[in-house]
């Protein structure tokens, strides 16, 4: 048996509205755009961080991680389509799998400190180099590749999951009250090989960091 089977659910729009309290006021309900404005476009400029969501041709999921120093993480072509830097990384590349198979993506863009959000969902394609390649070098190194996206809605979204979360709120903030350090982790799930210090010593900050971009 699937496990809360039992669990009444909501299997309609309808319902789904009624749960929610009713329909949504007309400032969020009309609020998305089919083009970047100029607030957009400084949004995409100061933000280092930004995930990016996909699906493949099956709906199976993928949400990737991507940053870089505000300004060279993405590169604007115009107000309908924008660029999103790839970096050296372990090569799985599962969402750019999926975009091949299925080009809709989502796009959430972060500034640290900020609690509201820019989303951005469009059609995507892997591009191989570009002219703009050379205004996102980082430490001398150009991207791998592009994730080119022609935007079909942008939005920004509100400041209440960062609130709730409390995601910036440094007082909040204990990375190993729970979960342990980074190379506890590797040696439980991926390396049970390896010597705990070699694996502590490969997620030293200033070692792992030589990687980031060659």
């Amino acid at each position: 048996m699937t496990t809360g089977a039992h669990w009444p659910t909501i299997d309609t729009d309808a319902a789904l509205t009624e749960r929610l309290g009713g329909e949504p006021m007309p400032v969020a309900r009309d609020k998305d755009r089919d083009r970047l404005v100029d607030v957009d476009l400084a949004w995409l400029a100061a933000s280092p961080f930004v995930v990016v969501s996909t699906a493949d041709e099956h709906g199976r999921c993928d949400a990737s991680p991507k940053g870089d120093p505000a300004g060279q993480l993405v590169h604007v072509v115009d107000d309908r389509t924008l660029a999103i830097a790839e970096r050296p990384g372990n090569r799985r590349a599962d969402g750019y799998r999926n975009v091949l198979r299925n080009p809709h993506v989502g796009l959430l863009f972060v500034i640290p400190g900020r609690t509201d959000t820019l989303r951005v969902n469009g059609r995507a394609r892997l591009v191989s180099d570009a002219p703009f390649f050379d205004d996102m070098v980082v430490k001398g190194h150009r991207p791998v590749l592009a994730l080119v996206v022609d935007v079909e809605q942008v939005f920004h979204h509100c400041a209440k999951a960062f609130m709730r979360s409390r995601l910036w709120d440094a007082d909040s903030w204990d990375p190993e009250l729970l979960v342990p350090r980074r190379a506890v982790l590797s040696q439980q799930l991926e390396r049970p090989d390896a010597p705990l210090a070699q694996l502590d010593d490969y997620y030293r900050p200033e070692n792992y960091a030589d990687g980031l971009y060659r």
